[in-house]
């Protein structure tokens, strides 16, 4: 038998972080008055340290 992909339960793990932080930096960017893009280049760009990143972001006037 052939096994085609094995990433195993860390990689997977891994994954669900990867996105998971793009998705929540793309909705906390959009409440800043960024966009929601900003976040979400920030979040799969740099994973859980874009998360943080857009979290020290100052709002913009008038943002939510």
């Amino acid at each position: 038998m052939t096994v085609i992909a094995l990433i195993g339960p860390k990689g997977l793990y891994l994954l669900f972080v990867w996105l998971l932080s793009a998705a929540v930096a793309g909705a906390i960017a959009e409440r800043k008055g960024y966009g929601e893009r900003v976040g979400l280049a920030f979040g799969l760009l740099l994973s859980a340290v874009g998360l943080v990143l857009v979290l020290l972001l100052p709002g913009r006037p008038g943002s939510r």
